[in-house]
């Protein structure tokens, strides 16, 4: 079924670990507010149900999500932090800044997971325009945040 009809946030619970002793930090991007406010609710929301406690969810903005590298980085040293979700939307405009933006985050991101041998989660839109972001932000893709908490604490329980 491709992405056009099918929820993306669709988890089996029984093959999701429990978080209650996981520790994580959020970074999200101011930039396009609206997707991303909604990105950090389905995280936070996911972690919670998966026994994560509120006292172990630590968060940071952002001005935008080239920043988001940095951010992470910054939660990243931290030892009571054991993964950082990176929680950012960006949207194609007329110019090719798109391109560089997400090829930038994605980079920084991939290197800070090896760097510091921890999850740093890319949870990152990269959408045509506002709609789909919104379809995937808890519209009818489901919410990349929640996708996010879950690759966060499946990669902890590795």
């Amino acid at each position: 079924m491709g992405a056009k009809k099918k929820n993306l946030s669709s988890f089996n619970k029984a093959v999701i670990p429990s978080a209650k002793q996981m520790r994580f930090g959020i970074v999200v991007s101011e930039w396009n507010e609206e997707v991303t406010e909604a990105l950090y609710n389905g995280c936070v929301d996911t972690l919670l149900k998966n026994g994560a406690k509120e006292k172990n969810i630590n968060r940071i903005n952002v001005p935008g999500s080239f920043e988001l590298t940095l951010g992470a980085q910054k939660l990243a040293m931290k030892k009571n932090i054991d993964a950082v979700i990176c929680l950012g939307s960006v949207i194609q405009g007329e110019t090719r800044h798109f391109d560089f933006i997400c090829t930038a985050v994605a980079h920084g991101i991939t290197t800070l997971n090896v760097v510091y041998n921890k999850p740093i989660i890319f949870g990152v839109l990269t959408t045509e325009n506002m709609q789909q972001a919104m379809a995937r932000s808890g519209g009818k893709h489901g919410n990349k945040g929640a996708e996010a908490a879950v690759t966060a604490i499946k990669m902890l329980a590795i």
